[in-house]
């Protein structure tokens, strides 16, 4: 018989696992109490001092007579000479634990074994369950949650309308937590103690830290909750917790209901974010997060929608040739004290607004008004992984369009280009009233590198109408090519290959003889 498999015999008595709450003794359900009082055997844990919690809010329910089983850890977060380490440690622990529960189990008593909170919401209760569950009859007594008593002593509301809730353990590594914390709406982070001060920094990085809540001992006297920058690092017990409300109510550092009803939003700021080229997929997790926590929402209505508003936000949509206007209005939406972002396709700092609002910011009234940029995947880069790699070396990034800068100029920085011999990822190519550029464009390509130059023609890149294709400087049809499209021009060390899987483009990186 496997040592974790205990045998139960004739008669066997019964085993509770039961919740208790947060904490609090009022906060012991009805049924939870009616079994704690009738159990022949309560059982609980403890750390090696002895003291435990579990008891502590169970006592009130407590009746003469009954034999108490106390579970002794023999290691917490300490260090161990144990030969199997901390893990082996613990799992010597739990074996013996259930074997000296089972014991009173086949002599048909009935055991109770206390958990905090609820008894399979990371409990010590369920390495019980696991190991004694097979054998004898076993009933689970839901109880309140940590996280719920630590979201109602916040006073704010955690969640709402289509919002996600996500738990995650203070042990988590920096980089993971920062990730889901990213991906996240509604958030509760438990273990803390020692993990805290690397929970702060990702929430920090995450951008969560001015909405994230401290609570200590949730829902009993000694009961503490204060924005989560407020906290002394060297001071934080495991059981404390931090809560990140949702973003829909916009309330951030008010404690209690009455404050929070009152708050006033966060604001006073201009994002300027990159949706990326079309594809939802290459919409960044900190663009998602800088839209879900915005007021106001300003761009050109075609980007705008492929954002789909949360209940209460503000959508300003314009045209696409206005981005000084555009730019204005965002800072003047900001001044007066919203969070505002701009939405651009792609990468903000590539032909796109990022440039407009930082030009416009440094104007009075503006200059006292916060712009941030948060990067996005570029349309050349969507272009590029569509057919490998044409822009593996050195390139340059030129727009065709002379709307904003005359056609010498552009002429003059494509033949520079050519002569440098660059790869080019031409952006803004045409559209309905400029019909000639590419044209212009493929004659100048004819001269300096000749038609069997490659060239990459992606349109809709990552849309419902992606279309890419490989052709060259002599095949090329200025007339296939509109405003969606971007094209990439080899240099003379791209090379195209036929491949069984498909053909590839590639521009190697080494050069001449080196």
């Amino acid at each position: 018989m496997s040592p974790d498999r205990i045998d139960a015999g004739s008669g066997a008595g019964k085993l509770w696992g039961v919740g208790l709450g947060p904490g609090d003794s009022e906060l012991v359900t009805v049924k939870a109490a009616r079994i704690i009082a009738e159990a022949d055997v309560v059982a609980y844990h403890s750390a090696r001092h002895g003291r435990s919690i579990a008891l502590g809010v169970a006592t009130p329910y407590l009746r003469e007579g009954q034999v108490h089983e106390k579970l002794v850890y023999p290691v917490t977060t300490g260090t161990t000479d144990h030969p199997g380490g901390y893990r082996g440690a613990l799992e010597e622990f739990y074996a013996e634990s259930a074997e000296r529960l089972a014991v009173h189990l086949r002599a048909g008593r009935t055991v109770a074994l206390l958990a905090e909170g609820d008894p399979l919401f990371y409990s010590s209760y369920m390495h019980m369950h696991k190991r004694l569950v097979d054998e004898f009859d076993a009933e689970i007594v839901p109880g309140v949650t940590s996280v719920s008593a630590s979201t109602a002593a916040v006073g704010i509301p955690w969640v709402e309308a289509d919002e996600t809730t996500t738990v995650l353990p203070g042990t988590m590594g920096r980089d993971e937590l920062v990730r889901r914390l990213r991906d996240s709406d509604a958030v509760a982070i438990m273990k803390l103690g020692r993990t805290f001060p690397t929970v702060l920094e990702a929430l920090e990085t995450a951008g969560l830290a001015d909405r994230a809540w401290y609570v200590e001992r949730a829902s009993t006297s000694t009961q503490r909750v204060v924005p989560v920058r407020d906290v002394d690092p060297t001071s934080v017990p495991y059981f404390s917790m931090i809560v990140v409300p949702g973003v829909i109510n916009g309330v951030v550092n008010h404690v209690g209901s009455s404050s929070a009803a009152t708050a006033d939003p966060v604001g006073g700021e201009v994002v300027v974010v990159g949706l990326g080229p079309g594809a939802q997929r290459w919409t960044t997790p900190e663009v998602l997060d800088e839209l879900a926590r915005a007021t106001d929402i300003v761009g050109y209505k075609t980007y705008l929608a492929r954002i789909s508003p949360r209940p209460g936000q503000r959508m300003h949509a314009s045209d696409n040739r206005v981005e000084s206007e555009r730019a204005c209005m965002a800072l003047d939406l900001a001044a007066a004290g919203a969070r505002v972002v701009v939405v651009s396709s792609g990468d903000p700092g590539v032909f796109a607004m990022a440039s407009a609002v930082v030009e416009m910011s440094a104007e009075a009234p503006w200059t006292g008004v916060t712009v941030r940029v948060v990067p996005g995947v570029t349309a050349a880069n969507a272009v590029a992984a569509a057919v490998g790699a044409p822009l593996g070396h050195d390139y340059a990034v030129i727009s065709l369009s002379d709307r904003l800068k005359p056609w010498d100029t552009i002429e003059r920085r494509i033949r520079a280009a050519v002569s440098a011999d660059l790869v080019i990822a031409i952006y803004n190519p045409g559209s309905a009233s400029r019909t000639w550029q590419v044209e212009a464009l493929r004659s100048i390509l004819l001269a300096e590198v000749g038609a069997e130059r490659p060239v990459i023609a992606g349109r809709d890149v990552g849309g419902p109408e992606q279309a890419v294709s490989m052709t060259t400087v002599g095949e090329l049809d200025p007339a296939s090519v509109d405003m969606r499209t971007l094209l990439i021009v080899g240099s003379s060390t791209t090379r195209v290959v036929d491949r069984p899987a498909g053909a590839a483009v590639f521009t190697s990186r080494r050069y001449g003889d080196a």
